[in-house]
């Protein structure tokens, strides 16, 4: 009986699995053979299985331009960070807060018409938290009361708690001024 469940489990994978052939260039094949070699990547099948993943979580529908896509309602371009900071120095400190509310609100709004994910339910946090690292924000996790950002691209705290205030729909305390950034939810934790 054993035995017959086990060749029964054994042609189910094999029709699950469809044996693919790509051909690539020297150039390219080069490329992957070095990140294989430099500890980059395992290997040429997990790095084809994490290219795909990408490709499905950005959800790119449209590249435009080299470096810039589409993502439903949501224009995405890769950015110099060192440009990025230039901009927030020359916008005044005390309106950094309210700036960053207003770029988690329309982050929600992407999010939710675009993904379907109501960023107010705590129950969505990890899609949310795992959309904004795979856009570059960083990393992004949830311990208890307390929001933690690793890798932030912004290096200031009161756009982050603005950013996530607005996004999320709580209040924030900022606990950390240097990266990596500490919030403590105070109000409106959702359920």
């Amino acid at each position: 009986m054993q035995e017959k469940n086990r060749g029964k489990n054994l042609d189910e994978k094999r029709d699950s699995a469809k044996r693919t052939t790509i051909i690539l260039e020297e150039e390219e094949r080069k490329f992957i053979d070095a990140l294989i070699r430099e500890g980059k990547e395992q290997g040429i099948k997990p790095l084809f299985s994490k290219m795909l993943d990408i490709y499905r979580s950005m959800m790119i529908y449209d590249w435009r331009f080299p470096g810039e896509y589409y993502c439903g309602i949501s224009r995405i371009a890769f950015l110099n960070v060192e440009l990025v900071n230039i901009l927030i120095q020359n916008i005044p400190e005390e309106r950094w807060r309210e700036i960053g509310r207003k770029m988690g609100e329309a982050s929600k709004v992407s999010m939710e018409a675009t993904l379907g994910i109501q960023t107010s339910n705590r129950d969505t946090w990890h899609e949310v938290f795992k959309r904004l690292r795979v856009q570059g924000f960083g990393d992004f996790y949830l311990k208890d009361k307390y929001i933690l950002v690793k890798a932030p691209f912004i290096s200031e705290p009161k756009i982050w708690a603005g950013f996530l205030e607005g996004l999320l729909d709580i209040e924030l305390d900022i606990k950390t001024f240097t990266a990596p950034f500490v919030f403590e939810i105070k109000q409106g934790i959702p359920s």
